[in-house]
């Protein structure tokens, strides 16, 4: 079964979370990452917490093969670095077409005005690689010698993996309001971030797929410029447990109230099977570390069930807490899914 695993807002939403709770408990076969440095995903489990770039969040499964997608773009550095930290260079593979940010990216993207100041880009280079790969000039991972032994045909892995009946886990990034087809242009990255483009990095077409997971939080967040639908005075954000700073950037994330007209175009974009919402402990202070859905304050069940009857779509994993188990799990019971 393939499942993939994408943001419904402007990113942030948990999509680290959600991956790392699948990996623990689908034990897939294979772990893809798609996407690049310029988003980070963050995984808390047994009282440890990741703050990853480009591995794949289902690390945490020992027995989970990772990978980068042919489209995903990332630099040496942050790549070893969390090979490294997530102890996975035994499992690790990166398809030869998978793009390399040097230093000679990032300098270029840092010193662009426009892309730093006025559309709030994160400094990694990633839009910069992006429009050198559309040129033909940006180096591949298979020119490298440092990268020979991870080469892999990730795509011909994540179709054997299928073809075998295994699991495959597929990890976008960023969100689908972010995404160059689909945000608030020029408010937006350099990729789409939907469940097509997901598909598109990651090598293979969509006959594949069984399960496209749409990931909202609790609320609405999002970093640097572009328009925010409710946004909330940092202030309350900060009263109400919505203050955030971005993972990558370190940047203060604007906040909003859950935007119920956004997600539901998010789940039609997407042709989403699932929902996922995390964070419903911040909304419901109760609810925190609740793993059993009727022992949900009943205010909260009335939200979730609310947000699904808009949405027509089932919502199957409900966060509670930091840690990638703290997680409600409604997938046999609505029968979809594993």
């Amino acid at each position: 079964m393939l499942s993939i695993v994408v943001g419904g807002f402007y990113g942030d939403e948990g999509k680290g979370k959600v991956v790392a709770y699948l990996g623990l408990k689908d034990s897939p076969d294979l772990s893809v990452r798609t996407g690049s440095i310029n988003a980070g995903h963050t995984v808390t489990y047994m009282g440890r917490t990741w703050k990853v770039r480009i591995v794949p969040s289902a690390f945490v499964n020992r027995s989970t093969k990772l990978a980068l997608g042919p489209g995903a773009l990332t630099s040496l550095e942050v790549l070893f670095r969390e090979i490294k930290e997530t102890d996975s260079e035994d499992r690790f593979y990166v398809d030869a077409h998978a793009g390399i940010i040097t230093e000679e990216e990032r300098k270029e993207e840092q010193a662009d005005e426009y892309l730093m100041k006025v559309i709030g880009s994160t400094g990694s280079g990633t839009g910069v690689a992006e429009a050198k790969r559309v040129l033909r000039k940006l180096k591949l991972a298979g020119s490298f010698e440092e990268l020979k032994r991870f080469l892999a045909d990730v795509p011909g892995m994540i179709i054997d993996s299928i073809e075998h009946g295994k699991d495959v886990l597929i990890e976008g990034t960023q969100g689908t309001f972010l995404s160059l087809y689909h945000g608030d242009y020029p408010y937006v990255t350099s990729r789409n971030a939907t469940a097509s483009g997901v598909l598109s990095e990651a090598g293979i077409g969509p006959k594949y797929v069984d399960e496209v997971i749409v990931v909202f939080k609790s609320y609405v967040t999002r970093v640097g410029e572009g328009p925010l639908e409710g946004e909330l005075p940092w202030d309350e954000a900060v009263k109400l447990g919505m203050a955030e700073i971005a993972t990558v950037t370190g940047r203060k994330r604007r906040a909003a109230p859950f935007n119920v007209g956004l997600a539901k175009k998010a789940v039609k974009v997407n042709s989403a099977t699932q929902v996922a919402i995390t964070k419903i402990d911040v909304l419901f202070p109760a609810a925190k570390g609740v793993k059993d859905y009727s022992k949900l304050p009943p205010e909260a069940r009335k939200w979730i069930d609310e947000v699904e009857s808009q949405l027509k779509v089932p919502v199957t994993l409900i966060g509670t807490g930091e840690d990638a188990l703290d997680m409600i799990d409604l997938r046999r019971e609505k029968g979809v899914g594993k």
